[in-house]
Formats: C-alpha cells, sequence, structure tokens
C-alpha cells in the first residue's frame, strides 16, 4: 500500500480559499473503521457548494470533498467488513463534515457502508451516487403510494441533471410514459435516447403563472427543481397524483395552496437520500442493480479526474450539466 496519495483538497483562510489536487499520507485521514481503496467517485451539486467559500457545505479545513463513493476495502476492525470486500459509501455526512471520495484512499465508518450489489460494479454504482439513489427513492415512493404506468404520464422536470436523467431512464424502463422537462433545447435526443416518450420545456411546466388549479396533466412527477416550478406542478396533478420532491435548484418558496392537497387528493413526497434509513438503502442499492437498473446506464455519465474536478464543479454550479459525472482514481 502506498503511503501517499492524492485528493481534491479545499482549504479556506481568513484572506484565501483554495481548490486543488494534493499529496497526502494516510495519517491525514479521519479516524474511522474502514479504509478503502476508493476507485470510482461522482460529482453532485452538493460538492459543488462544497467547493465555493460561500456554499454553507464545509465547517472546517482543509477538507476533502466528495458525498460518494466506491471501493475496495483495505483494511477493516468492522467485523461485516473483511480485505477485498467492494463497497459504496455515500450521503451522511461524508464529503461534508467527514472526509469525502475524492480521494485515492478514504477511511469511512462501517455503519455508512453498503456492500456493493451482485450485477452493479463499482463504475455503474457512482454513475448512480447519491443522485441515482435519489432518483430511484423518488420512484419507488411514487409506485409505494399506487403509481402505475396504467395511471398515465409521469413528469420529471429538471430531466437532463443528474436526478432528472435518472429518473427518466429508469421509469422509462418501467413501462411509464415519461414526459422529460429541461431548460436546454440542445438535449432533446439526448432525454429521447433515454426514453422520454416526450420532451418539453420549463416553460411548458412554469410560465410564469400560478393557478390554485390547473389542467390535469400527469399522474406522478419526479421534481428535484422545487420553487415556484413544483408549486405549477402541483397544480396540474391528476387526481390522487404524487409528487417527489427533491430538491430546491429552483429555490426553497413554494407558493401553493391547500386547493390540490383538499380538492383533488395530491400528496406530496419529500425524498431525502442523506439520512435515509440503511434498511431501506441496502434494499434500493439491491433494486439499483435489477429492475431500477436502466440498460442505458452508461450513455449517463462522462468520466473525468481529480485534476478536472475544479472545471466540472464549476459546470455543476452553473447548472450546465447533462447527466453524471463520475470520478475515475
Amino acid at each position: 500500500m502506498s503511503e501517499q496519495f492524492k485528493a481534491l483538497v479545499i482549504n479556506k483562510t481568513e484572506d484565501q480559499f483554495s481548490v486543488g489536487v494534493k499529496k497526502l499520507s494516510l495519517n491525514e485521514l479521519p479516524s474511522a473503521n474502514v479504509l478503502i481503496k476508493v476507485a470510482y467517485s461522482s460529482v453532485n451539486y452538493k460538492d459543488g457548494l462544497a467547493s465555493i467559500p460561500e456554499g454553507k457545505i464545509v465547517s472546517s479545513y482543509p477538507f476533502i470533498p466528495g458525498i460518494d463513493l466506491s471501493g475496495i476495502v483495505v483494511s477493516s476492525e468492522d467485523p461485516r467488513f473483511c480485505e477485498g470486500d467492494k463497497v459504496i459509501a455515500t450521503s451522511y455526512e461524508i464529503g461534508v463534515s467527514h472526509f469525502g471520495g475524492f480521494s485515492e484512499y478514504a477511511r469511512i465508518p462501517g455503519d455508512l457502508i453498503v456492500p456493493l450489489p451482485e450485477n452493479l460494479s463499482l463504475e455503474e454504482a457512482m454513475i448512480f451516487g447519491t443522485a441515482g439513489f435519489t432518483a430511484a427513492l423518488s420512484v419507488q415512493r411514487l409506485e409505494d403510494n399506487g403509481l402505475t404506468p396504467e395511471k398515465g404520464k409521469v413528469l420529471v422536470t429538471g430531466a437532463s441533471g443528474g436526478v432528472g436523467s435518472i429518473a427518466v431512464a429508469i421509469l422509462a424502463k418501467r413501462g411509464y410514459e415519461v414526459v422529460a422537462s429541461t431548460g436546454k433545447a440542445t438535449e432533446h435526443a439526448f432525454l429521447h435516447s433515454l426514453g422520454a416518450a416526450e420532451v418539453i420545456s420549463r416553460e411548458q411546466v412554469y410560465n410564469g403563472k400560478i393557478r390554485a388549479l390547473d389542467k390535469q396533466l400527469w399522474a406522478g412527477a419526479v421534481d428535484p427543481v422545487g420553487g415556484e416550478s413544483l408549486a405549477a406542478v402541483l397544480s396540474k396533478m391528476h387526481y390522487s397524483g404524487s409528487v417527489a420532491v427533491s430538491g430546491l435548484t429552483g429555490g426553497g418558496n413554494v407558493p401553493t395552496s391547500v386547493f390540490p392537497f383538499i380538492l383533488r387528493g395530491i400528496n406530496l413526497l419529500g425524498i431525502d437520500s442523506v439520512y435515509c434509513p440503511m434498511d431501506v438503502r441496502k434494499t434500493l442499492w439491491n433494486r439499483m442493480a435489477t429492475d431500477y437498473k436502466p440498460t442505458v446506464l452508461h450513455s449517463i455519465s462522462k468520466e473525468v479526474t481529480l485534476e478536472d474536478l475544479p472545471e466540472t464543479l464549476s459546470i455543476i454550479l452553473k447548472g450546465q450539466a447533462k447527466g453524471r459525472f463520475i470520478v475515475k482514481l
């Protein structure tokens, strides 16, 4: 085992903020009972926020960001994991208050680790990553609330992003008629290739006006956008339809009324992938390796290196990302 390894390190002092690849030693990693040789990580919006001084994600510096990782156990003091085991670790405090996955090695508490399911490679696990887990959790919650392909069309907002693109692919695989909404006119062909039956502009979802109740268009929706757009989506759901909301790129304020809920029985489902219980997490990862695994999964991702990360994180923050970026370590 090499005593030195590379990692993306962010640092903040009174007068300077830096983001760059540095060489570290294993004794500079935080203490935890499982040491992992990281194979892949992935890039999420929260990682972008961690990479800027005003992001309000990281509380202490210097720090290694990256809320996702997959890799192979090097050593373990946790009896559940042995040398050579392939594992996944995402969310919780990883990449926020505990050194994360943008590193060739990581020490992670065993309680935060999921064994890699059969039929899923370390690379595929990170094409999913937190964004894909969020998409899969959104679909599962919608189906738990009665959504089936026979109920009608399903909307996905922010469809060209990480959560949205994987949600489109999972829903299409499961036989749904998917309506993908995007603000990027250049990505229509990409979304059709993932299985979207129809691609619409974000203005067709929210044109600046919100009615308490609008024409009923969709039986379900996956919404990583939030904000005023979510209020418009709620007003256009079928009777007893459900919306799974997981993000706030459109803002945290949702100017809706009680009418969609008390006159149409709409369900607003909050999706939390960060502190999702471990039993639910393991079950869902196994579904992501089987019935939730799209055949087009590899077409959703682009591979980058540690050295590419500063530019990639900037792309994420500007809302210019298409699909998923995975980091090969």
